[in-house]
Order: C-alpha cells, then sequence, then structure tokens
C-alpha cells in the first residue's frame, strides 16, 4: 500500500512515521511518499523517517516529491497536513487580534479565520490535482482549520474526511484514569472541529462519565484549562478549545503576558531540524512530544485502515452532517463517531443536543458557512461578516478593523488582494 503525505517537510512527520512502525501490522504500508515544496525540510524529515522505519525493521520505503502529481500516483490515501506562511504567519494570527482584544489562537476566532483564508484555495487545489493523478485515493484532512477545509473539500465534491486528535487523546487519558486499554473506552463525542463535549464515557457499554468527574474531576479540569467546578456542574468534559468561549477575557490577559504560541514552536523547529540532520538519530526526539498532535499517528492509521480494508468500526471523524444535528444543515461538517467502512463515514445516532451546546455549535456553524465563503471568493466584506458573525469578535467595529488588518497581513496569500486595492 501506498500512502502520500502532503506537507511531509513538517517537524511532525517522525511522530506520523514512529505510529506507522508501531502499528505496522494495523496498516501494513509498501511506500511513504513526503511532499514539501521546502527541499531543505523534505531532506531532513525523509532521511529520519527512513531511519526510524530502518530501526523498527519496517520493511516500507520513504520517498520524496515537490510534485503532488508525482507524489500521490497510486495511492491509496492522501494525507494532508500543511501550513500555508509557516509558523511566521500563524504568529500573525495568534498576536494580531490580541490588538483589538480578541483571543489569538492559529485556528479559533479570527486568528482562525485567517488561517482558513490562506489555507482553503491551496487545498482545493492540491485535492483537484490528487483528483486526477489518484482518483480513488481518500484525502484525509488534518489541516486547520478541519471544519473549514473538510466543508470546503466536499463541498467541492472530494472523497475527504477531517480527522482531529482531540477524541483520541481524551480516550486515552480516560483509559489511563480506569486502568484499561483505550479499545476498551468510547466516547459520547459532539459538536464540531475544536468545539466539542464529551456527554459520557462508556466503559464496556457503560458510561462511567460521572466516576471520571468524581475520581478524576481536578486533573481533567487541569487538563482543560477548566474550573473543576464548572465541568462537575455540567457533567460532561468539553475540548481545551472551549476554554476560548468559556473564559475569553482570562485567557487573552494570559496571551498578552507571553510569546506566542507560534514563537515557541518556531524554536522547537529549528531544534527539532538540527536533530533529523544528526544520522545517529532514529527514533522520535522527546522534544517531539511539546510539538502538539499527540496520538494523531494512532487515530490516522485507524481511519486509513478502516477506509482501505472496509472495517465498519467507529470512530470519531469529521463529515457532513446530512441530518445528525437536525437543527443544522446538512451541508455543515460535524465531528461525532461514525461508522467507518470502504464507502466512507457514517455518523451514528446522536441524542439531542442540549441547548446549552446547541446554541454555540450553531452560532459557530454559521461562522464556518461565512468563512468559507471568503476564502472561495474574498473581499473585506465578507471577511468582516464571518468575524461578526463569530461569537469570540462578534463586534461591528472590531470586526472591520481585525478583518482589514487581517486581509493586509496575509496579502500576499490572498490573490483577491494582491493588487493592492482590497475589493469590498
Amino acid at each position: 500500500m501506498k500512502l502520500a503525505v502532503v506537507g511531509g517537510g513538517s517537524t511532525y512527520t517522525p511522530e506520523l512515521i514512529d505510529g506507522f512502525a508501531r502499528l505496522r501490522d494495523e496498516l501494513p504500508l509498501s511506500e511513504i511518499v513526503l511532499i514539501d515544496p521546502d527541499e531543505r525540510r523534505l531532506s531532513l524529515v525523509s532521511a529520519m523517517a527512513s531511519r526510524q522505519l530502518l530501526r523498527a525493521g519496517h520493511p516500507g520505503a520513504v520517498n520524496t516529491a515537490t510534485s503532488i502529481e508525482e507524489g500521490v500516483a497510486g495511492a491509496q490515501a492522501v494525507l494532508l497536513q500543511l501550513r500555508v506562511g509557516g509558523q511566521a504567519a500563524r504568529n500573525v494570527d495568534e498576536t494580531l487580534p490580541l490588538e483589538c482584544g480578541c483571543v489569538g489562537q492559529e485556528t479559533t476566532g479570527a486568528g482562525g479565520l485567517a488561517k482558513a483564508l490562506r489555507t482553503v484555495p491551496v487545498v482545493l487545489d492540491i485535492a483537484e490535482r490528487v483528483a486526477k493523478a489518484a482518483p480513488d485515493a481518500w484525502i484525509v484532512d488534518f489541516t486547520n482549520p478541519v471544519g473549514i477545509v473538510t466543508r470546503a473539500l466536499l463541498q467541492a465534491g472530494h472523497r475527504a474526511i477531517g480527522l482531529c486528535n482531540v477524541a483520541i487523546g481524551f480516550q486515552q487519558r480516560f483509559a489511563a484514569a480506569l486502568g484499561v486499554t483505550p479499545d476498551r473506552v468510547s466516547l459520547g463525542h459532539v459538536g464540531l472541529n475544536h468545539l466539542t463535549w464529551e456527554r459520557s464515557v462508556h466503559l464496556d457499554g457503560a458510561d462511567v462519565l460521572p466516576r471520571l468527574l468524581a475520581d478524576h474531576g481536578q486533573r481533567i479540569a487541569d487538563d482543560i484549562g477548566l474550573p473543576v467546578s464548572l465541568i462537575r456542574r455540567l457533567g460532561v468534559v468539553p475540548s481545551y478549545y472551549l476554554r476560548y468561549f468559556y473564559e475569553h477575557d482570562a485567557v487573552v490577559a494570559e496571551q498578552r503576558s507571553k510569546p506566542s504560541r507560534a514563537a515557541e514552536v518556531a524554536a522547537m523547529e529549528e531544534s527539532l531540524l538540527a536533530m533529523y540532520a544528526d544520522p545517529a538519530v532514529d527514533t522520535k526526539p522527546e522534544l517531539l512530544e511539546r510539538r502538539g498532535g499527540a496520538y494523531y499517528s494512532e487515530s490516522a492509521v485507524a481511519l486509513i485502515a478502516s477506509l482501505v480494508n472496509d472495517r465498519g468500526d467507529t470512530q470519531v471523524v469529521n463529515l457532513r452532517n446530512d441530518g445528525t444535528l437536525p437543527f443544522l444543515a446538512d451541508d455543515a461538517v460535524i465531528e461525532v463517531p461514525a461508522r467507518i467502512g470502504s464507502s466512507g463515514a457514517v455518523a451514528l445516532p446522536v441524542d439531542p443536543v442540549e441547548p446549552l451546546y446547541a446554541g454555540l455549535i450553531a452560532h459557530v456553524t454559521a461562522y464556518e458557512a461565512l468563512a468559507l465563503e471568503a476564502a472561495l471568493h474574498g473581499g473585506v466584506d465578507r471577511v468582516t461578516d464571518a468575524l461578526l458573525a463569530n461569537p469570540l469578535i462578534g463586534q461591528a467595529s472590531v470586526s472591520l478593523e481585525l478583518a482589514r488588518r487581517l486581509v493586509e497581513a496575509n496579502r500576499r496569500f490572498l490573490p483577491w488582494a494582491g493588487d493592492g486595492a482590497v475589493p469590498a
């Protein structure tokens, strides 16, 4: 089996390779092609990946390509893990909104919109090229903002599924707290990408969430950055990203007091690349654990194996709503447990969503629809509308100011804004 990774020059790729090596029986790969326009990174990361497979005794080959068509030809699956503009653009996403009193985060709020504006056109171009060179390949999107990017892919008719590591992270942590293996734990996971709640945690079919909150509530609260009193009162576990909504002002104050996450990651990346350049290094460095994306490789392996082998198991993915959450449009992209097989993902039934969560889900879904329109068609007015619809911004004057500044900061990535006169 051949797998292609677009954005294969990422410093995170060795984490992915580590998972492929450990889980070779679940997903036997004969060839992994890393695709990236940055030849320096590609050379260092691919050499590191080859050494990892060699050390693990994995028979697969690691090859490289700078051309999408060359890299994906003959692949059964294509992973997208790219970052348009790199950490420099991310730094703007995380710092510029703070100047307007808004959360600065790369996937949520104004920063997430800026990333969508840069990313959606690039991903759609890649997907079109994949469709021509490997028409039967599944596109697995790990590129943020996953919900908006996946919606763009599905709306354009591509064989695509969105993937996030939040759910598998909770599954792993809950299993550890319970002292059991993760395969015995399933989640009542509902919402949108980076806007989800665990409303139940089943161990061998029995809901143990109340016990988890009673016995491990403080640790869970510390992990997600929210008060333990809140999660015990709600009786659910919100994702970490709900902190940006539930504790907005405190987060802004915290972010203003320290360097951006982008600055931290940029420094880590240089250190990681130096390690990858050492021919003696053949296992993933400990530093990589601080890079983010824990359990991405496990979730990617499980999803691809089920798509290729028609396993029909249950996994949490991003897919079309199609009536699963009746208060959303069918073409909205939601993140829920789904049955995965060779024909794709089919959402499992979801219990009615309480108004406290349904209201925010509907609000953010409306923003995502407007964000996608802005990414596809451009214009400061569309960007302003998306910001105005976002519950983390929502003020007319702030939305207009942020729209103008975000477009200006990202001008070189936005074809419609590149002539000096930004269209309304």
